[in-house]
């Protein structure tokens, strides 16, 4: 009993024994250890947690600043997922080619040309045709050229996308007025989300001309791809479009003039020769009309909304797609078909052409029954030489008759029903030009230039029949005994 009452005591009777700490047994003050450690460490790993969180919420707010600190150290994680399959349109010209290189192309030739002038442009003479509304902010995008903002950047410029700021609506969305940071208006288009409508859209047009510029095509500055935010940054035209300017609602500016129109259907018609065969891919718009051309202060036009266009790619000579479009404008093959290649822009843009000249809408139901559709009434008023009464009433200085019926001709041959005789819109612009062929004329002098040149070509064979064989008789002689 002695030895075993002087053994050391059992580890159970040292976790029972009482501490120092309010008298607690050893083995509760363990355990409440324990349980504060493990409470550290999971408080620990929260404020990580929500430290990262914090961060990633806030990058995009400060990307521009950290752009501009570290360049293009971002990492590629951070890239928008869609600027990765979008393709890449090049383009051999800084605005346009000369008219003679777009009917007479020379596939040598890649210099950069001034639309104006038709001289030789060098990047230089480029930088100071026009201030980029960018200046002054970070030169960066991932699809190489404009500016990636962020949807921080969009609601700053736009009042948080204010109802007061709106300046257009469509079925695929929003266009809103908005002042960047260095102060430069631009147009912001929000896409509608409907159904990936949106993402649809946007690749649309950042493949159609975000890489071109052409100054009758409204400049694509930039993008956002946020989450399923989807918006487009364009240059801000703030004259109105050439619907509104026909049809009333710039009425208290007054009313265009001849040469305006004129003017207009030029820039337009360089704008689509750019497009269909100064570039590849080309690029059929798709929806030419007159609310899709905007008009700046100088009466230059600008082209825009290429949430249609589609892209055709050497050697294609149309593409089958489902018709889209506006009803009047549409060329009827199209509809027809659904096959749809440049000839579809170009009978639209006859449509425009003859909006422009009349004043009346391409289909208006207003109107008595032979008067409804803007191009048969127009064919019918020609065959009954009553072209004079075509012209719209509120131009005040009306043109002459061969301006007019020079434009009519023009307009006409653009709307004709086989795409096949429509003309390429170089020649358009060639036949808008003031010192452009009479077409009358032009058509006379090919076919005698034909036929003196088939007369010719048979004197050549006629002198080369005699001197390989001396005994041979004139090639009229044998077609006579024929």
């Amino acid at each position: 009993m002695s030895s075993s009452s002087g053994s050391s005591p059992t580890l159970e009777e040292h976790l029972n024994r009482k501490t120092f700490l309010m008298g607690l047994q050893l083995w509760t003050v363990i355990g409440i250890a324990v349980g504060i450690s493990i409470f550290a460490v999971l408080l620990l790993l929260v404020a990580c947690l929500s430290l990262r969180h914090h961060r990633h919420r806030h990058r995009h707010r400060h990307l521009s600043t950290s752009m501009h600190r570290w360049g293009s150290s971002l990492p590629l994680t951070q890239i928008p997922t869609i600027s990765k399959e979008i393709k890449e349109v090049t383009s051999n010209y800084l605005f346009e080619p000369s008219i003679q290189d777009i009917i007479q192309p020379n596939e040598s030739e890649t210099a950069k040309i001034d639309s104006d002038s038709y001289r030789y442009m060098t990047p230089e003479d480029d930088a100071r045709h026009s201030i980029s509304p960018l200046v002054g902010l970070p030169e960066f995008s991932y699809l190489g050229w404009g500016h990636w903002f962020t949807l921080r950047d969009l609601e700053l410029a736009t009042d948080h996308f204010s109802k007061d700021n709106i300046i257009g609506e469509g079925g695929y969305g929003i266009v809103y007025r908005g002042q960047l940071v260095n102060g430069s208006p631009v147009a912001v288009k929000k896409l509608l989300n409907n159904l990936g409508q949106a993402e649809k859209e946007f690749r649309v047009e950042v493949e159609a001309i975000g890489h071109v510029r052409h100054k009758n095509l409204v400049q694509l500055l930039g993008y956002c791809a946020e989450g399923t935010q989807r918006m487009l940054v364009y240059e801000y035209v703030n004259n109105g479009n050439l619907e509104q300017w026909l049809h009333g609602a710039m009425q208290h500016k007054g009313f265009l003039t001849w040469e305006a129109r004129i003017k207009i259907l030029l820039g337009t018609a360089k704008a689509l020769a750019y497009l269909h065969e100064a570039i590849e891919p080309k690029v059929v718009h798709r929806d030419i009309k007159s609310s899709n051309i905007l008009i700046d202060d100088d009466f230059e036009a600008k082209v825009s909304d290429f949430g249609l266009a589609k892209l055709l790619g050497a050697g294609k000579s149309h593409v089958n797609t489902r018709v889209m479009g506006t009803f009047g404008y549409v060329a009827p093959e199209y509809a027809n078909t659904g096959l749809l290649n440049e000839k579809s822009d170009v009978y639209s843009f006859g449509v425009v052409f003859l909006e422009a000249i009349t004043g009346r809408d391409p289909v208006d139901y207003g109107r008595s029954p032979n008067e409804v559709n803007l191009v048969d009434w127009l064919k019918m008023m020609v065959a009954n030489r009553r072209s004079e009464e075509v012209v719209d009433p509120t131009i005040e200085a009306r043109p002459s008759t061969r301006e007019l019926k020079r434009a009519l001709l023009a307009a006409l041959r653009c709307v004709d029903p086989d795409s096949n005789k429509r003309p390429r819109m170089g020649q358009v612009v060639r036949m808008l030009e003031p010192d452009g062929p009479n077409l009358h004329e032009d058509r006379r002098h090919r076919r005698h230039r034909d036929e003196t040149a088939g007369a010719e070509a048979q004197r050549d064979n006629s002198d080369t029949d005699a001197s390989d064989n001396p005994d041979s008789k004139p090639l009229r002689t044998r077609k006579g005994r024929q």
